[in-house]
């Protein structure tokens, strides 16, 4: 029930409110600590130093901007890093994340980073998740804990697969989102307004997550997993045309054609790489092997 929370943004701040108000001991950090003050005033404990914040819990909660702020926060305090287990919630690439995991452990101490899916305002509640990695036993030990300011979804052993799956899940928003509005500014040219194609677009979305007809995300998963994509009822060339129609549209509407000239872009190389009677799916193998 005890954590130490270094590093004293928004997101940290937040997430050490959190914690304090679920009923944990807190002890914060930060290399400005005057941002400490009104947590203390909540009940937490400020550390003098980050050694000492590290030496008075076992699960210490980092989330900064970058990986090298944890080094530079931690620097001249690595010998309190023994027995430490380090939830780092910052951003970075798998390739960062894998060697703060090597640095973590040649001090003594266990590295599970993670990306977190919520914003500030997120944290908390029951939407908050995070894509977890490293060693799952010490995830396990330290669950129940870090349930206070968010879900937790074990992705592997390999450190990097946080940021993986972070990223992907970010691209999934900033895409869908992106062709929504889009979409909106198409429907807009003709006078619908943002609030009347939302209450089309909306059901729109979730049907492609669901089973039935609709249902591509899972089709097409099963279809990426064994490699046959079948186009009987539909085929990368009739997308491609159809995609066509929409930078078509878009230009005739006077609005930004880039992204839609991106997506026809990816399903004509998908055509001349062989794959127009195939089905949606086959816009993977371009995607995963690009041409030269």
């Amino acid at each position: 029930m005890s954590v130490t929370v270094i590093g004293l943004g928004p997101m940290g701040t937040r997430m050490a409110e959190v914690f304090l108000e679920k009923g944990h001991d807190v002890t914060v950090w930060n290399r400005t600590a005057s941002k400490a003050e009104p947590l203390v005033t909540k009940g937490a404990t400020l550390a003098p130093t980050a050694a000492e914040a590290l030496a008075a819990n076992e699960l210490v909660v980092l989330s900064q901007t970058h990986y090298q702020a944890m080094y530079d926060s931690l620097e001249g305090a690595e010998h309190a890093l023994e027995g430490r287990v380090l939830v780092n919630l910052s951003s970075g690439s798998p390739d960062e994340l894998r060697e703060a995991a090597r640095w973590a452990e040649s001090h003594g101490a266990r590295l599970l980073p993670g990306g977190i899916m919520v914003p500030v305002p997120g944290i908390g509640t029951p939407v908050a998740e995070t894509y977890i990695a490293g060693p799952e036993d010490v995830l396990e030990r330290h669950r129940a804990t870090l349930s206070a300011i968010t879900a937790t979804s074990y992705v592997g052993a390999d450190p990097g697969l946080a940021m993986l799956y972070y990223n992907a899940g970010f691209y999934l928003f900033v895409a869908t989102m992106a062709a929504f509005m889009q979409a909106t500014a198409l429907v807009a040219s003709a006078g619908v307004s943002p609030r009347e194609y939302a209450a089309v677009a909306a059901p729109l979305v979730r049907s492609l997550g669901e089973d039935g007809p609709m249902g591509f995300v899972k089709s097409s998963a099963e279809q990426m997993e064994t490699g046959d994509y079948p186009g009987a009822a539909d085929t990368v060339l009739m997308e491609a045309v159809s995609v066509g129609h929409v930078v078509e549209s878009a230009r005739a509407a006077g609005i930004d054609t880039s992204v839609p000239e991106a997506v026809k872009a990816l399903f004509d190389r998908a055509v001349d790489a062989g794959h127009r009677d195939e089905g949606l799916g086959a816009i993977y193998e371009v995607i995963r092997k690009p041409s030269a």
